[in-house]
């Protein structure tokens, strides 16, 4: 199997995104991938975010963790992105940088790789689905390959039931949402390693 380099690109206002995509990073590293672990740029003013102590702590904790740039996804053979839910939609600050990504994309460095995506919302109804939807609508005009996990492991169940990709509710990674976030990065990794061979 080909080397798999995957980029795992989040954005998480209170801590939820940001949890899942660290444990897919682990994941997909003990599955033999290279990973960058990196943040979008955070687009709301400042005193906005600090006027929310649970959001200004989470920037403070994640401050260490570098914003990604269009060369992350070219130097990438595999996405995971990890958003949350706004109206059902992925979060403005991962749209703002998805949006960054038209010269890349018109030149074709971002079709044929692996994708898949991760969402959380303040309920279980919350818009988690349309927001995976949403992101493989885009992987699609890339022209990647997309990789959801399906049903094709026990642990989609038990984590809810969700086979467009992992999700939370806002704050509860518990368990069965880190066991089905393991299973989807495995798997991203495996599928990448074999569309790169």
């Amino acid at each position: 199997m080909s080397k798999v380099k995957l980029a795992i690109v989040y954005y998480s206002t209170y801590g939820t995104n940001y949890a899942m995509a660290e444990a897919a990073a682990k994941a997909a590293e003990e599955a033999g991938a290279e990973v960058r672990l990196r943040k979008v740029r955070e687009t709301a003013p400042a005193e906005v975010v600090k006027s929310v102590p649970a959001w200004g702590e989470q920037t403070e904790k994640t401050a260490h963790i570098a914003e990604a740039t269009p060369e992350d996804l070219i130097w990438a053979n595999a996405f995971l992105f990890s958003a949350p839910t706004r109206f059902g939609n992925m979060a403005s600050q991962m749209r703002a940088f998805i949006d960054t990504l038209g010269p890349v994309w018109q030149q074709g460095q971002l079709a044929n790789k692996a994708a898949s995506a991760m969402s959380s919302a303040q309920t279980v109804h919350g818009g988690q689905e349309t927001t995976l939807l949403g992101m493989y609508a885009t992987f699609m005009h890339w022209g990647s390959i997309i990789v959801a996990p399906g049903y094709a492991d026990p642990v989609i169940f038990a984590s809810g039931g969700n086979p467009y990709g992992a999700s939370a509710s806002m704050g509860d990674v518990n368990d069965a949402v880190l066991a089905s976030v393991r299973f989807q990065a495995r798997r991203l990794v495996e599928f990448a390693g074999k569309i790169a061979a």
